[in-house]
């Protein structure tokens, strides 16, 4: 109990200062921490604020179509998650009649949710004893009790979760569980730890044998892969263009793209000229030039896309429906939003 006291101590005096901190409404908790889920609370906020603004009931998010709500979400990544909090906002809405459910259990069969997610809602919303486990409780405990399970192995999860749970202060768990996670956000930081002001110097494993640049510590990565990606941005004589949705389960899944060529490695012109994507698409004259010189490399966390992006004038194309002057409208990955904001200026 004396961890605990001491988080929640340091807690109340130290917390940062933001929106859903203001609330016990679920709804506004479950955006938040989907949103927060593999991004900082930084880049996290302003989206928060965004959709709080045009979605401010469950029913309002659920209204909305899927392509509106990954229009509000471009920038943000990981979209699946923006398709999941879309999927149980009409669950929600339409099956519970807008009420969100109020038990751990409960909550974890929405689509989407996980462990950390269910118990973070459950124990700040409806003050369920159940203990988040985070990347942030992670480094503070393995720290704190000196411990080397690695954290992405079954064993660790199953370690730290029972670890967690066995410190919870049951009477308070949404203040305990939001203690730990900033004081892992703010003091007990990945890099350059702030061990000299911390109020467990004196009882920290890894502070007394100087190894907390080795904890916790995580099982080898999974190999990234390399994809060169050839993106083919159509502009006719009238102004159009060629916009796809992209479909199945892969990355970017619902959003909109140029007609795209894959290669094995990088290619030239001749190479893109001769394949059979380009040659079924322009059957008249073209005229292509490569925007961008070097490679833009977007890096995802299981793979590096190497990107070349095409510029094919010609004076007509039948599949190009798509006007420039509408095309911001479309819900694009960053990498093409970026993109189109280079080809913008460079065009005026």
């Amino acid at each position: 109990m004396i961890f605990s006291k001491t988080l929640i101590y340091w807690y109340l005096k130290n917390n940062r200062d933001l929106p859903w901190r203001k609330t016990k409404n679920p709804y506004f908790i479950w955006l938040s921490e989907i949103m927060l889920q593999q991004t900082r609370v930084a880049q996290g906020l302003s989206y928060y604020l965004k959709f709080t603004t045009h979605y401010p009931t469950v029913f309002d998010l659920a209204n909305a179509s899927e392509s509106e709500v990954l229009k509000m979400w471009q920038g943000l990544g990981y979209y699946s998650r923006a398709r999941n909090l879309h999927f149980s906002a009409k669950y929600i809405a339409n099956e519970l009649n807008g009420k969100f459910p109020e038990t751990y259990s409960e909550i974890l069969k929405l689509k989407g949710v996980g462990d950390y997610t269910a118990s973070a809602i459950a124990s700040i919303c409806f003050n369920e004893p159940t203990a988040v486990v985070d990347g942030n409780v992670y480094r503070v405990l393995s720290r704190y009790y000196g411990i080397h399970t690695p954290i992405n192995s079954s064993a660790g999860i199953k370690e730290f979760k029972l670890l967690a749970q066995s410190l919870l202060d049951e009477a308070q768990p949404g203040n305990y569980n939001q203690a730990i996670m900033d004081f892992g956000a703010i003091l007990c930081k990945p890099q350059n730890p702030l061990c000299s002001t911390c109020s467990f110097a004196n009882s920290c494993v890894a502070y007394e044998k100087k190894i907390q640049k080795e904890l916790p510590i995580k099982e080898k990565k999974i190999k990234v892969k390399k994809r060169y990606f050839n993106y083919l941005v159509v502009k006719t004589a009238s102004n159009n263009t060629i916009l796809q949705e992209r479909k199945g389960k892969g990355i970017w899944q619902g959003l909109f793209e140029f007609p795209l060529i894959e290669s094995p490695k990088s290619i030239n012109k001749k190479e893109l000229i001769s394949s059979d994507i380009f040659e079924n698409l322009f059957s008249e004259s073209t005229t292509l030039s490569l925007f961008n010189e070097q490679e833009i490399v977007h890096k995802l966390s299981h793979q590096h896309l190497y990107t070349k992006f095409w510029i094919v004038e010609t004076n007509s194309l039948i599949k190009a429906n798509v006007s420039w002057s509408s095309i911001l409208e479309f819900p694009v990955p960053i990498l093409i939003a970026n993109f189109l904001e280079d080809f913008s200026v460079k065009s005026n």
